[in-house]
């Protein structure tokens, strides 16, 4: 793929709208049309299986594809994009940035057609391929669209191109709920990905034709392939095991070898890296502690993605004649309107502060955001206006968290790391979220399939029925308040106090 253009040199050219808008397009292919999926998983499910045949547990007793399948295939996405990211940044500084964003949507129509394919015996297959190339679009396209706009924005332009390529990942993520649910519940699931096909092209076309950019100085450096592989071979072994790891038994042959994969893998992957001149992970980065609690941190932070897929889910199976894919994700509202509104508040904060303070007061909103949605025992009324706050302080804060974790995680490392560490912050945002999302949904399914209920503990007011739904919902709250708290103590312990000058 080539692009001819008859345009000033890439020395002279400036970035325009239509790039800005081409690249934000791009984005939310991957933030909103394939992150909406999580929070339509039932409605795909019950579209492709039919009718529950148990509804007491809100299972089919032979699904051409498993509530734990798809819960893979809602992770994956992020699992990929998170794997690949750093690899096609690379490839992206060699080849060209545009040429990589323009190969990053053909791949996200791709992904989308597989994804729209997914029926019948083909469910599974289509659907996880489809998925997994959909990750490989992202990790195409966000470190190249994010390159091309500090090499065509400069000053003011590119503070207010940076906070246009925010909203598309931010913005684009706290509106995927409210967006998914509305095209589910009115034209069906396969139109959310009908619309990310018709983003693709439109932002193949705006981008098409801007001057190519690369790295001034490529390296020439081989990418460190083998650490790469067996990276994600230890990673996907993890992850099936947390997804499957119940229905497979979590003592049978299958699951203990995975297992022993997964511990093996891992420690090969140490062991080559720390021989490498130029490894795929720099683990002397991690000698820098505040750089190592910052990624700490975002890794946790972004796991708790988990917890709004699994609330979304849980409202729609605890009282389905109320809340159905929009109406549940019409509660989300407060989330997209705090992110899109308050980052630039994380910004300033940061310049007043220093990066520790807003990074543990983000931290410690989003505990609260748990605590509300753990308070599955009330009435629905009740829980309705507690979820509304929760969604709310979920933005405020990401919002807070945000901009000062990318600075404490950068501004501490030396220049010539910053290109790496920059790699491994973004790769621990993505494997967050992909780990986070598997881990909550199979905690949340694992226990309303085993019957357990905290009536021993808490009285489950009003209809009893859906009182497992209800318990699972609870449990993975606290799981994610166990993460946020997990996030407060890395930036306590590691992030230094002090103050940036504005």
């Amino acid at each position: 793929m080539s692009t001819q253009i008859a345009a000033p040199a890439a020395s002279e050219y400036r970035g325009t709208e239509k790039l800005l808008w081409g690249s934000v397009l791009g984005l939310l292919t991957f933030w909103l049309f394939a992150g909406s999926l999580g929070a339509v998983a039932r409605r795909v499910l019950s579209d492709v299986n039919g009718p529950y045949t148990d509804a007491a547990t809100k299972t089919w007793a032979d699904p051409v594809l498993t509530v734990n399948q798809m819960n893979l295939a809602v992770a994956i996405t992020a699992l990929f994009s998170g794997l690949f990211i750093v690899l096609m940044g690379s490839i992206a500084d060699r080849m060209g940035r545009v040429r990589m964003a323009l190969v990053g949507n053909v791949l996200g129509v791709v992904g989308s057609v597989l994804v729209l394919l997914s029926s019948g015996s083909l469910a599974l297959p289509t659907m996880l391929l489809g998925r997994a190339v959909q990750g490989l679009s992202g990790a195409c396209i966000m470190p190249a669209t994010l390159a091309l706009v500090k090499a065509y924005w400069d000053g003011p332009a590119r503070q207010r191109a940076v906070s246009m390529w925010s909203i598309g990942t931010f913005g684009g993520s706290s509106m995927a709920a409210l967006f998914g649910g509305f095209l589910a519940s009115n034209l069906g699931w396969r139109y959310i990905f009908v619309a990310s096909i018709v983003a693709s092209v439109l932002s193949f076309a705006m981008i098409w034709g801007t001057p190519e950019s690369r790295a001034e100085q490529v390296s020439h450096k081989a990418f460190d392939l083998v650490g790469l592989l067996l990276f994600m071979v230890t990673v996907l072994c993890f992850m099936v095991v947390v997804v499957f790891g119940k229905q497979l038994g979590w003592t049978s042959p299958t699951a203990l070898g995975l297992g022993a994969v997964f511990l093996l893998g891992l420690v090969a992957f140490v062991v080559w890296e720390r021989g490498r001149e130029h490894p795929f992970m720099d683990f002397a980065l991690f000698r820098n502690i505040t750089f190592t609690g910052a990624v700490v941190s975002n890794f946790a932070i972004n796991m708790t993605i988990g917890m709004l897929m699994v609330s979304q889910q849980m409202l729609q199976l605890a009282r389905p004649e109320r809340f159905d894919a929009w109406h549940a994700g019409l509660l989300t509202i407060g989330f997209a309107v705090a992110v899109i509104s308050c980052i630039r508040i994380g910004e300033k904060l940061l310049q007043r502060f220093g990066p520790r303070k807003p990074m543990m007061w983000g931290a410690m909103i989003l505990g609260v955001t748990s605590l509300l949605l753990m308070q599955t025992q009330v009435l629905v009324g009740t829980y309705v206006v507690l979820a509304v706050i929760a969604y709310v302080l979920f933005g405020l804060g990401l919002a807070f968290y945000a901009t000062p974790s990318t600075d404490a995680a950068l501004s501490n490392l030396p220049p010539a790391q910053a290109g790496a560490g920059a790699g491994i912050y973004k790769m621990a945002s993505s494997l967050g979220s992909a780990i986070g999302a598997a881990a909550s949904l199979a905690i949340f399914t694992g226990v309303m399939g085993s019957g357990f209920t905290t009536g021993w503990v808490f009285e489950m007011q009003g209809i009893q029925s859906n009182a497992r739904v209800r318990t699972a919902g609870m449990v993975t709250m606290g799981f994610n308040l166990l993460l946020t708290l997990l996030a407060l103590a890395s930036v306590a312990l590691t992030v230094p106090k002090g103050r940036k000058e504005a």
